[in-house]
């Protein structure tokens, strides 16, 4: 596994994902995380799923929610993006806290606003 982070010339993560898990290992994985890079892997992975038609990602909302008070801009905008496709109605309480706190302090270091994919989620969700 490789994460590359955003930086002044790229405002996204790229990953080098050697094998992707299943459903089942992307649970135990983020139930218990090594490194924000595996979480980080594991957010991209369910976005693939996703995008690929996999309904049963929602139902990793228990554990997904886990990281709702992250601080981390990263894992803000990918769970943003999982949430805005999935519409778990018990997401958007988390996503409207997330766009609060980082109005109130503004992610430092980061080359990118996370509260574009946040805001984009939650104008989904009213939509």
């Amino acid at each position: 596994m490789s994460v590359s982070y955003p930086n002044q010339y790229r405002n996204y993560c790229s990953f080098d994902i050697k094998e992707r898990k299943n459903l089942s290992e992307l649970k135990a994985s983020l139930e218990n995380p090594r490194s924000e890079d595996e979480v980080l892997e594991d957010l991209y992975t369910l976005n693939l799923l996703l995008d690929e038609g996999n309904k049963d990602v929602a139902s990793l909302y228990p554990i997904l929610s886990k990281y709702n008070n992250t601080t981390s801009p990263n894992i803000q905008t990918f769970l943003a993006g999982i949430y805005r496709k999935t519409k778990i109605p018990d997401a958007f309480g988390p996503l409207c806290a997330m766009l609060v706190r980082n109005s109130i302090n503004p992610p430092k270091d980061c080359c990118f606003d996370p509260n574009e994919e946040i805001g984009g989620a939650i104008l989904n969700y009213l939509a």
